[in-house]
């Protein structure tokens, strides 16, 4: 079975090797990587793994739409049209699989083998780590909210497995589309994480609440989609000079940490990959070139964090962020409305 991830980065050098052998190691045979605007060698680090079934290219967007033309351009990529499975999702995103020996695979035939599997994310805390550390995020961070509510939400966000004869239309970031006037009969088969059929709302993308996500009860019995979106508070901040947060001659806005440090939940199930995940990055950075170009972007990594350290406005979020109770939006509000001890 063929099994391409298709994804876009920016400055993710340090955490490449643990995504693609992660994958592999849950049955992905090919990658796709679209980059932008690198300084820290994930580019350089993307073109010495050819013989990983890594295939690099630079994002073909004109504009600020880098994901959406990625994708529309990976559509006619060889690498996704002769794929049996894509799998669309980010590189702090890992497929945790909990049924038969963790597979894409085995998770396929779980639910039935479908056109369609959408995976509820579970997003995982900071876990009061401060340092950036080389070694694998699936080990360092344990933590996250309950798996059935994130912040006030009971519809959770998916990602997407994709059978290469879904009737597809576009890609898109979170769930395929197919076109809107398509027989009811021709429509494709489409399950969550635990097999079951996903809501007839979300199916047709209904309406805009339903495009890319659904209640989470229930929904993870066969795998779950565990999102490091925070990592290392340095980490966070060399993330933020991505753009993703923080935004020149614009206030900081604390809500993005604040609704995914939730740390109320343990969930460790992940780390059932850890010993072939390691045994699998020793192979990788045996390689004298490989290695030399992960080690390089972990330096650059944490040199952009002393620089950014070097800002006073960097240095106030860092401060700021640190001294935040962990509690997502309107629950610490609500706690001491009603007088609570903490």
């Amino acid at each position: 079975m063929r099994i391409t991830a298709v994804t876009c980065v920016k400055n993710e050098g340090p955490f490449l090797l643990e995504w693609i052998a992660f994958n592999r190691l849950i049955g992905v045979t090919d990658h796709l990587f679209y980059s932008n605007d690198c300084s820290d060698g994930t580019d350089a680090l993307l073109d010495a793994l050819g013989d990983w079934g890594v295939q690099h290219l630079p994002n073909p967007a004109k504009g600020r739409n880098y994901q959406m033309e990625a994708l529309k351009d990976a559509a006619k990529q060889k690498v996704v049209k002769k794929a049996d499975w894509v799998w669309i999702a980010d590189v702090d995103e890992f497929l945790n699989i909990h049924v038969g020996d963790h597979t894409i695979p085995a998770l396929i035939d779980a639910c039935g083998n479908p056109q369609a599997i959408s995976v509820t994310f579970q997003f995982f805390a900071n876990c009061g780590i401060d340092r950036f550390e080389d070694r694998p995020v699936i080990e360092q961070f344990t933590r996250s909210h309950n798996p059935d509510i994130w912040c006030s939400e009971t519809a959770i966000e998916v990602k997407s497995l994709i059978r290469k004869d879904f009737p597809l239309h576009y890609y898109g970031a979170h769930r395929p589309f197919f076109k809107e006037k398509l027989d009811k009969d021709k429509r494709p088969s489409w399950t969550d994480g635990s097999g079951r059929k996903v809501q007839h709302k979300f199916h047709v993308a209904a309406n805009p609440r339903r495009i890319r996500k659904f209640p989470a009860a229930n929904a993870r019995e066969f795998a779950t989609l565990n999102h490091y979106a925070l990592r290392s508070l340095d980490s966070y901040l060399v993330k933020n000079d991505r753009g993703d947060v923080n935004r020149e001659n614009r206030a900081f806005d604390d809500t993005y940490w604040r609704e995914r440090n939730d740390p109320a939940w343990e969930d460790t199930s992940i780390q059932r990959y850890l010993p072939g995940l390691q045994k699998m990055l020793s192979e990788m950075k045996s390689d004298k070139k490989i290695g030399a170009l992960h080690d390089e972007a972990c330096r650059l990594h944490a040199e952009k964090r002393d620089a950014l350290m070097a800002q006073d406005s960097y240095a106030e979020m860092y401060t700021h962020l640190k001294s935040l109770p962990t509690y997502p939006p309107g629950e610490l509000e609500l706690i001491t409305e009603l007088g609570l001890a903490l």
